[in-house]
């Protein structure tokens, strides 16, 4: 488990209150809803703007949104992929 992703489990972890679990249970390509984590809507808002502000990075409601969230793997390729490419808190403040 590299640096970054044991950040973002760290990250579910607090901020969704997941006290019963640690960063080494949560399987990297396990789904984080359903019958992975077993998350829900609310769980999802919580994550989205705990990692929006942990990362400076704003989720496309409409478009990707559903895809980043399938599992700790394709999270941390979409934070990779908006933080590398310039998309960060000041640039899209305006939305």
């Amino acid at each position: 488990m590299n640096d970054d992703t044991l950040q973002l489990k760290r990250l579910i972890l607090t901020s969704l209150m997941l006290e019963d679990l640690t960063p080494e249970e949560i399987d990297d390509d396990a789904p984080l809803f359903q019958e992975g984590l077993g998350l829900d809507s609310i769980d999802a808002l919580e994550l989205v703007v705990a990692i929006e502000r942990e990362y400076g990075i704003r989720f496309d409601v409409a478009g990707d949104l559903q895809a980043a969230l399938g599992s700790v793997s394709s999270l941390a390729r979409y934070i990779a992929e908006h933080r590398t490419t310039g998309r960060d808190a000041s640039a899209t403040q305006d939305r």
